[in-house]
């Protein structure tokens, strides 16, 4: 394994990548801007709330900082609120350049990579630092995807962003993946492991660093700890009726919150692979999309059934209804995948998805900011 690590910061010049080529592909976009210069639903709905919303305003400043702190550790006060809030301006930026064509939106965009990639050189707090370093990673990274080929970005500010993404982000991803702060592989819950996960192959794509990529894909596909498909898994149940799995993840026995949270992050890393032609999405029997149907069946309304868990908190004997019906943008991707483009029953995902939609501005998918200010509102980019 270190010589994963020595060879994790060494950036080389990958031919095989697809770019763009983390969340979004050049296809995606000549779909989205048909749609939307035909004036469809909903796509043209969402791109009215993207366009209103006021991380997508060409007018947007970033504040970044030298060293975030998120978890307070006694001394610094935290402020990752600047981060999570750029990094998804950052991101509606680009896809608003993207679909506009309109480069103010991409100057503004690279001007809040490029001032992070002048000002960050650390993360820090309590161990909450590595949920930064995940969550906050792949946003950066997938911005800096979209804005990739952009002939204005400047090459030193562009290879400056990389070295950032890299050294700051990228370091703490494998750091906590390698040891989990120091406790054992099943210590922390699984959307730790996940948003690290979702970082480092982010990164790896951008940077075009296929180390870092495939280590990122063989954790998922064989890792030891929660956040790895194998492990994730605690129990698969035949639903009676339709005879579909419904799959019981990892941190069902704790809340609602962070049920969702895992089967978004699995999106995010299954969708980002799959534009580079690993298919993670079909794998342990579309796993995620039997995980997704649990919890969707779930935080919709219905019971299912429950196999207890030995968490590091002690045994969970039954699943939480701990923020039950929480709303958390993420599943238009899992419906879109697997029902539209696979025909594959995703009933109860796409229940979820429209119950989500139901409770959204417009009756679309949004994004940072329309989920609340706290950090839980940004943790998925959105817009799906």
């Amino acid at each position: 394994m270190s010589s994963i690590i020595s060879f994790l910061f060494f950036i080389s010049a990958v031919a095989a990548f697809t770019h763009p080529g983390a969340l979004h592909t050049t296809e995606d976009f000549a779909r989205i801007n048909t749609h939307v210069a035909n004036g469809d639903k909903p796509w043209n709905t969402t791109w009215g709330l993207l366009t209103a919303s006021s991380y997508a305003q060409s007018s947007y400043q970033p504040k970044p900082q030298k060293t975030v702190y998120r978890g307070y550790n006694g001394v610094d006060a935290e402020n990752y609120q600047h981060l999570f809030e750029d990094a998804a301006a950052a991101y509606q930026l680009a896809v608003r350049w993207k679909i506009s064509n309109d480069t103010v939106y991409a100057e503004a965009s690279i001007n809040i990579l490029s001032s992070w990639a002048a000002t960050l050189t650390a993360i820090s707090g309590t161990s909450d630092k590595f949920l930064a370093s995940g969550l906050y990673g792949y946003q950066m990274a997938n911005a800096a995807e979209l804005m990739r080929d952009y002939s204005k970005w400047d090459n030193s500010n562009k290879t400056a962003t990389a070295t950032m993404l890299t050294n700051v982000f990228a370091s703490m991803n494998t750091l906590f993946l390698e040891n989990h702060n120091g406790q054992n592989d099943y210590h922390y819950y699984a959307n730790w492991d996940q948003c690290n996960l979702a970082s480092l192959m982010a990164i790896g794509i951008f940077t075009d660093n296929q180390t870092m990529y495939d280590y990122a894909v063989r954790y998922m596909l064989t890792g030891p700890s929660n956040g790895a498909l194998p492990v994730f898994a605690i129990a698969n149940y035949t639903e009676d009726g339709s005879g579909k799995l419904l799959t019981q993840g990892q941190e069902a026995g704790r809340d609602q919150g962070h049920a969702t949270l895992d089967i978004m992050l699995l999106g995010v890393i299954a969708q980002q692979a799959y534009n580079q032609g690993n298919d993670l999405f079909s794998t342990y029997g579309n796993e995620i999309l039997n995980a997704a149907e649990y919890v969707s069946k779930y935080n919709v309304g219905y019971d299912v059934p429950y196999t207890a868990y030995d968490s590091y908190q002690g045994n969970q004997t039954v699943i939480s209804n701990n923020s039950r019906g929480d709303i958390r943008p993420g599943f238009e991707l899992l419906s879109a995948h697997y029902g539209q483009l696979n025909g594959l029953n995703s009933s109860w995902t796409d229940t979820y998805r429209d119950f989500i939609n139901t409770k959204s501005t417009d009756g679309v998918e949004g994004g940072g900011g329309n989920y609340g200010s706290t950090s839980g509102g940004f943790d998925g980019l959105g817009f799906g």
